[in-house]
């Protein structure tokens, strides 16, 4: 009797977890429940013909009979499946640690669709961009924004390597290589469109980079080629994870942490603030105590910080851009400070002799 209780205590708990987690819930005693399957049934609904998912969709939410139909006629659209924003990836994540509770094949098959439909989107240059198969004006550039690309790398390498929760039987020792192969691939593709300055020196990323050329290009009219700190910041850490980097890994990374901090803001804070009547405001301002951050952009030419509105004319100064874009985009972040203890372990085990010297 006591066990019962508590397994019911366990499955309620688990419930009112998945009210807030939703679509990204990972505890293993939740995807034993009825409320993980009718997520995960809903998620199947939501699956295109391509394999792939749609984006800013909370597929958790309870659907009428209705919304599912409407749904289901739109099974066979081709161009919205994407992986911006964590979808495809999100939901995979979710259907595979659903058939590790359940083993029931139809997750297992609709994940399968999912990994072919991430495999298929990939150029033969290794990069990928966000939206395929049907695409549009910036979105065949090779899409580093929201870490699209590394997110389906991340999946792709932990598929390959099984990792929780890819274990067993969710996927073929073939399929697993061609996952391997894809992530190879990957890199090669990071390491090529790594951008050198003026000097002929590496540095960063942009958010995206030409399919042909791998030049930075542009994706909408507030998100011009520049030097892009925060996703640049999860390539690394992506790049600081490869056992026995090669050379060309070492340098890489290298360069981008000394870029990082030659870049790195000090003594100023980032906020998003409300006013007494619930109004919104970003500010930047002077903040000794402040630990460091970093543009989200710094143009080509000089490196220097800078904001842009949807007239696509970069500014100095957040306060000249509209309320539009200065409250709704992130235009600061601190994710590279994350790095640089991971960089002083990562010198230490594979490049002692050429670590950087890094600012305090």
């Amino acid at each position: 009797m006591k066990k019962t209780l508590i397994l019911l205590l366990v499955a309620m708990a688990c419930c009112m977890t998945a009210g807030a987690q939703g679509m990204k819930e990972t505890d293993p005693e939740f995807f034993k429940t009825a409320e993980a399957r009718r997520i995960g049934d809903q998620m199947l609904i939501y699956q295109r013909v391509t394999g792939g998912w749609p984006k800013n969709i909370d597929m958790a939410r309870p659907m009428t009979d209705a919304e599912k139909a409407q749904v289901k006629s739109e099974h066979d659209r081709r161009n919205d499946s994407t992986t911006d924003n964590g979808a495809t990836t999100i939901q995979m994540k979710f259907l595979a640690r659903l058939f590790q509770a359940t083993g029931e094949k139809r997750y297992a098959k609709a994940f399968g669709r999912g990994v072919e439909y991430l495999l298929s989107g990939q150029y033969d240059n290794g990069g990928w961009p966000q939206f395929w198969p049907v695409m549009r004006d910036y979105q065949i550039h090779i899409t580093y924004n929201d870490d699209a690309m590394v997110n389906t790398m991340m999946l792709l390498r932990d598929i390959a390597e099984q990792k929780e929760p890819y274990q067993g039987k969710l996927t073929t020792k073939k399929l697993r290589q061609r996952c391997t192969e894809a992530f190879q691939k990957g890199v090669e593709c990071i390491l090529k469109t790594q951008i050198r300055n003026a000097r002929g020196e590496l540095t960063v990323w942009c958010q995206q980079h030409d399919r042909e050329t791998f030049l930075p290009a542009k994706a909408r009219a507030f998100e011009l080629p520049s030097y892009c700190s925060q996703e640049s910041a999860a390539i690394v850490r992506l790049l600081m994870e490869l056992p026995d980097p090669d050379e060309r890994v070492k340098q890489a990374v290298h360069a981008a942490m000394r870029w990082f901090d030659d870049h790195k803001i000090t003594g100023m804070r980032y906020e998003r603030l409300r006013d007494e009547n619930g109004k919104r405001t970003t500010i930047l301002a002077a903040d000794p105590e402040a630990g460091p951050i970093w543009a989200r952009y710094y143009d080509l030419e000089h490196g220097e910080p800078f904001v842009c509105d949807r007239d696509g004319i970069p500014r100095r100064h957040l306060e000249e851009i509209g309320e539009e874009r200065r409250n709704g985009y992130a235009w600061y972040g601190d994710r590279p400070a994350d790095l640089y203890k991971r960089y002083a372990k990562w010198c230490k085990k594979y490049d002692p002799t050429n670590m950087v010297e890094l600012k305090k």
